[in-house]
């Protein structure tokens, strides 16, 4: 401001010197050297010399201690609100309270105090809300530091031919109701192939999520090279941090509230997770070690045995859209055709194939089914069978088993 004053004390001896023309010059450059508006520049350059000529007015106060005062008194009495929830009030109660004899104020006063807007109400309470050590109520960001580190990532960025891009997700398993512990399911897909695993743990913790993430990645034929959780700050904190820089893997996180971002996992939620071990309540002991065993058997017989389709483009015929899909091929072919695996992997994943026989698992997998609906069910008082079965995932019962 200071040297912004120098320049145009200058310029104004030169102004008063100059033509039409000239002055239109100095016009220019002075509008592109301080950014002020042009009609000012002339108002100040053609105004009188005097002490304080440049200097910048300010606006006289509108509203004064008497309103201050009487607008502290009302904050009191609606029990200290926002301004946009206390302005509304002041232009319907104002009256009203002076009439009860609550409010004892001039009528100038009870005007400026029903035409205040909600801007001005927060800024008057500024002082007050220090001195009486009152925080704004809002919801900021649980981890906003966090969320600056972790860059966003949606679904058209991915590389879906690079295997290791792995999405992650919590699958909540409360029932109908969301009081009290109960178990979740860490699910992960690989974007590539389709290779999906999963893990039960008995509550949503940061350190019971970095125990779940690290099988999942001793259990994978790959390496991981990025994990994708959503903003969920049991996935998106220091732990995950700190364990992705141990092992090198690249963390990057969706926008909130856009599911499609997680486009990936979150299909498998469905297909892999809530078809196989329904909407029930779990929390015991006994069911999450049921629910592992289910994710152990499953995630075989998934990987090795279910194929999977992948979209190669689309194309809009009168008023619909076609989708055309690749060969359906299960994730394990996918990652062997993909040639992104090492020798040793290919022989342990061959191995494992070769071990594996599909009727066996299937069976397997029913009666682990049966076992965890059936002591889930112990807990209901009243269990309402519907009289048809649809044919669920693979298992032959319904799937939305686990309602009472």
């Amino acid at each position: 401001m200071h040297s912004r004053k120098q320049y145009l004390l200058e310029i104004r001896k030169e102004y008063e010197q100059a033509d039409m023309e000239g002055r239109g010059r100095l016009l220019d450059e002075a509008q592109k050297r301080t950014g002020l508006n042009r009609k000012y520049l002339i108002r100040t350059l053609n105004g009188p010399l005097r002490p304080g000529a440049l200097r910048r007015r300010r606006r006289s106060r509108k509203y004064g201690a008497a309103v201050g005062s009487a607008l502290v008194e009302l904050w009191e009495v609606f029990d200290f609100p926002c301004g946009q929830r206390l302005a509304p009030l002041l232009r319907r109660e104002v009256g009203r309270l002076r009439r009860l004899g609550e409010l004892r104020c001039s009528d100038e006063v009870a005007e400026k105090l029903q035409q205040m807007s909600s801007k001005t109400v927060d800024r008057l309470l500024v002082r007050e809300r220090q001195v009486r050590r009152l925080q704004r109520v809002r919801n900021p960001a649980a981890q906003p530091l966090m969320y600056q580190r972790v860059p966003v990532k949606v679904a058209a960025e991915w590389d879906t031919q690079e295997v290791g891009n792995v999405q992650v997700d919590y699958v909540a398993h409360c029932g109908r109701s969301t009081g009290g512990e109960y178990v979740h399911t860490i699910s992960a897909v690989d974007i590539a192939s389709g290779w999906w695993e999963g893990i039960a743990i008995a509550r949503r913790s940061q350190q019971a999520t970095e125990l779940g993430v690290e099988q999942i990645r001793q259990r994978t034929p790959f390496r991981i090279k990025e994990l994708h959780p959503d903003n969920d700050s049991g996935l998106l904190n220091e732990l995950l941090w700190r364990y992705c820089r141990h092992w090198r893997i690249r963390l990057s996180r969706s926008r909130p509230y856009r599911k499609n971002d997680n486009a990936w996992v979150e299909q498998k939620n469905w297909t892999h997770v809530r078809k196989v071990v329904g909407y029930g309540r779990y929390e015991s002991p006994a069911e999450l070690e049921l629910m592992n065993q289910i994710y152990e058997l499953s995630r075989l017989f998934q990987n090795f045995f279910q194929p999977v389709m992948k979209l190669q483009r689309k194309q809009r015929i009168g008023g619909h859209i076609q989708r055309f899909y690749d060969t359906p091929q299960t994730p394990y072919e996918r990652l062997v055709a993909s040639g992104q695996l090492k020798k040793h992997a290919l022989r342990e994943l061959f191995a494992v194939y070769e071990s594996l026989n599909p009727a066996e698992l299937h069976r397997r997998l029913r009666a682990l089914r049966e076992q965890l609906f059936d002591l889930a069910d112990r807990k209901l008082p009243v269990v309402i069978r519907p009289k048809h079965r649809g044919p669920g995932l693979l298992f032959g019962r319904q799937k939305n088993r686990g309602f009472a």
